[in-house]
């Protein structure tokens, strides 16, 4: 039977490691529930069920969904941050397809100006 409680004191140990770290990285702005200092305490005092706590109660949400796209993260004292907008289609985009429109019409319009330029001037058009 001694195999089996140097396992979990071994995989204690551990847990215990790793939720510090995790609390001591952890920016305090994306800490939940309770203050970070806090946190580290609980983790300290009271190894499993700090860490368990934590895990299950302070660490930062992950958003759901792909590559960070989700739900904004909130915490406690803080309103939730706003997100980039999504990318989306060029094509799906009024307000650029009509600048697309205006620039190809300004080029134009230089361009016909250009061309009755060198007609008064008697100039040869570009090859």
């Amino acid at each position: 039977m001694l195999v089996p409680s140097g396992v979990a004191a071994v995989l204690g140990l551990l847990l215990l490691v790793y939720c510090l770290l995790n609390v001591a990285t952890t920016p305090e702005d994306q800490v939940r529930t309770l203050p970070k200092p806090v946190w580290l305490l609980l983790v300290i005092l009271l190894p499993f069920v700090g860490s368990l706590g934590w895990l299950l109660a302070g660490r930062p949400q992950r958003a759901s969904g792909p590559a960070g796209v989700g739900a904004p993260r909130t915490t406690r004292s803080r309103p939730a941050r706003s997100q980039p907008a999504a990318a989306s289609s060029p094509d799906d985009d009024e307000a650029f397809l009509r600048s697309l429109r205006q620039r190809a019409e300004e080029q134009r319009r230089r361009a016909v100006e250009e061309e009755r330029r060198r007609a008064a001037e008697g100039e040869d058009p570009p090859a």
